[in-house]
């Protein structure tokens, strides 16, 4: 089985495309190249990458959109953002996305693959599950869909707080790290993310209150951890 990371890289520019591809390949990634966001959606739909790398300015579907797309069915896998824009608005829409980086160009490959480099250190501390159906206490939580039931009561979770639940579920009974849940959630482990994950972790403990089994806890200085009561 090969160990090499399997990176989806998105560039409509054929050169830029195909130069980024062979350069890739020449550091050891396994690299799949598609020229539009439906084809790649399409591609990332059918196959487990470790990391996609996304121009913004595409046909068919930009790279904004393809992130978006993306996140719906994968919270976690890192996505390095292309463009030739340096407007400090669409810095802050890629980061909003969960973007892991977001590159300017022109930028040379040294760049690039330092920075994936990077991303890809810190993501061990990771666990990563395919799992998206948990039964916690009297709770059946639906991470695909976002919905979190009990009985007859049922709450339709955002996007972060369905991901950030579904993490405390994956490290059930163990610590989940702050730092792990913000680089894999928020994909920044700033003081803003930090602040921005505690209020989600409130909006949760709020929802789990029917259970009173279930329980997240503050653990000092590390991270949280779900505890289910038998």
């Amino acid at each position: 089985m090969s160990s090499k990371k399997k990176i989806l890289l998105v560039e409509d520019d054929v050169n830029l495309g195909n130069l980024l591809s062979d350069s890739l390949e020449i550091k050891n990634y396994d690299v799949v190249l598609k020229r539009n966001g439906e084809d790649a959606f399409n591609e990332f739909k059918a196959n487990k990458y470790d990391m996609c790398i996304f121009d913004v300015m595409m046909p068919k579907k930009d790279g904004f959109t393809l992130a978006k797309d993306v996140r719906r069915i994968n919270a976690t896998v890192p996505i390095v953002f292309l463009t030739a824009k340096a407007l400090k608005e669409d810095t802050i829409e890629g980061l909003k996305l969960g973007a892991d980086d977001y590159i300017t160009k022109p930028f040379s490959m040294e760049e690039l693959t330092l920075r994936m480099e990077n991303i890809f250190k810190r993501l061990p501390k990771a666990e990563v599950s395919n799992q998206n159906q948990f039964k916690l206490g009297k709770f059946d939580f639906d991470n695909t869909h976002r919905i979190l039931k009990t009985g007859t009561n049922e709450v339709k979770l955002t996007t972060k707080e369905s991901e950030l639940l579904k993490m405390l579920a994956v490290y059930s009974d163990r610590i989940l790290e702050r730092e792990v849940a913000l680089n894999a959630v928020w994909g920044s482990d700033s003081y803003f993310a930090g602040r921005s994950m505690d209020v989600y972790i409130a909006k949760l403990r709020k929802y789990l209150k029917e259970d009173p089994n279930v329980e997240i806890l503050n653990i000092h200085g590390t991270g949280f951890k779900l505890i289910i009561k038998k």
